[in-house]
């Protein structure tokens, strides 16, 4: 679809801000080298962005030779954003300021057979509410809430097109959470979350091509190349889990069957351990979280099953891995998600061990195998930059109705 100079200069407006965000206090011909605009362009976008109160000037700094340069920086208190990662297990919600700073945090377990819509629905809207009464912050300043969910899903309509480990098919999920909240709502799934969670402010920062494994109940891999997230052209891109690890492997509710997803995903942990030791005291058949915190803190207590088991889920995994590295060559591969930090280190150092046996010497040796940095929830996080972004969209989209009530005057 050809981009129009309305989404051209959206999208830059975006680039300004999370290069103010990601190096504030900064100057405007910083910024120009940053995002590879004009100079006069950045001074354009900056000036939006001040007159629409998401940043601020903070003062000059000398430069060689010449005027100083004025300063801005993101005014962290012009906004809020809510950020949604609903999982198979659980739902987590966290309210950001503008500076993407967590000032609550919220969270709804999901018993297995609580996946209907609507108990989805209800979980996400009751953290929520929640989030935005910790934080007293009033209603007016919330700017939008993203949404992450897992499976392919349609932006722009806000369904839930397929999300095989609850069976939903075309679920209007937007539409069914407009009903309890009363925000701006923006849709996507982990995969981006992650991905964009780490262009921002972890691994991926700075690197123009970078792989995001997820790791959780599901398992897929955000794209970040060329310096920007690849979401291929339904928004599909990264459906890395249900590539075939083994044919004529173990069956996965996508209907396919061997899917690196049955090895190295939650469940697929879970059923290693119990074709190694069946009656294993630290299998928890009904409890996804709990196996995996019993496999790390034996793991950590040199358990020779759990160590074992780590093995083969990193054998599987590296597998996986090194196909991503040679198909794609990218800077790093940031292994993330809730299964990723609970397994940390042990599990890392195994992977690394075999994505060196699998892999092209060459595309490796040009890549680096990390866990995520970010402290907090990274879906969560990058479901908040599509709130951003969606309501930089709805700026620009008000700039062009200058009768409408509540128009940003331009």
């Amino acid at each position: 679809m050809k981009r129009t100079s309305r989404d051209i200069r959206t999208a830059n407006r975006y680039e300004v801000l999370r290069q103010i965000i990601a190096r504030s206090p900064t100057s405007r011909q910083e910024l120009a080298a940053a995002t590879g605009l004009s100079l006069a362009t950045v001074a354009t976008l900056v000036g939006e962005l001040l007159g629409l109160r998401m940043i601020t000037e903070v003062g000059f700094e000398d430069s060689a030779g010449g005027r100083p340069r004025g300063l801005v920086a993101v005014n962290a208190s012009g906004g809020a954003l809510i950020g949604v990662d609903i999982a198979e297990t659980y739902v987590h919600v966290e309210l950001f300021d503008l500076a993407l700073n967590v000032l609550a945090r919220a969270e709804e377990d999901m018993r297995p057979g609580e996946s209907r819509p609507e108990q989805v629905v209800g979980h996400v809207a009751a953290a929520a509410g929640s989030v935005v009464a910790q934080a007293g912050v009033e209603a007016a300043r919330v700017l939008g809430v993203g949404v992450s969910v897992p499976g392919q899903v349609d932006r722009d309509t806000g369904v839930c097109e397929y999300a095989p480990n609850w069976d939903w098919h075309d679920v209007p999920l937007l539409d069914l959470l407009s009903e309890h909240i009363a925000y701006p709502l923006y849709l996507d799934n982990p995969l981006r979350a992650c991905a964009v969670a780490e262009l921002w402010f972890g691994a991926a920062r700075g690197h123009g091509d970078a792989v995001v494994v997820n790791l959780g109940t599901g398992v897929g891999a955000g794209l970040v190349l060329g310096g920007g997230l690849h979401r291929g052209v339904s928004n599909s891109a990264g459906e890395w889990g249900h590539t075939t690890l083994v044919l004529g492997g173990r069956p996965c509710h996508c209907g396919n069957h061997g899917c690196v997803e049955t090895y190295v995903g939650a469940p697929g942990i879970m059923q290693n351990l119990r074709e190694l030791s069946p009656r294993s005291p630290l299998l928890h058949p009904e409890d996804q979280t709990a196996t995996v915190d019993a496999l790390a803190r034996a793991v950590a207590a040199g358990d020779p099953v759990a160590v074992e088991v780590i093995r083969e889920t990193a054998r599987c995994l590296a597998a996986g891995i090194a196909d991503l590295v040679n198909l794609l060559n990218p800077e790093v591969v940031v292994l993330s998600s809730w299964v990723a930090a609970r397994l940390g280190e042990p599990l890392l150092r195994e992977v690394r061990t075999a994505v060196a046996r699998r892999a092209l010497h060459r595309p490796l040796a040009s890549t680096e195998i990390v866990l995520s940095p970010i402290p907090t929830d990274p879906v969560c996080l990058g479901a908040a930059t599509f709130a951003l972004e969606g309501a930089l969209q709805a700026v620009g989209q008000r700039r062009r109705s200058p009768d409408r009530p509540g128009s940003v005057a331009g």
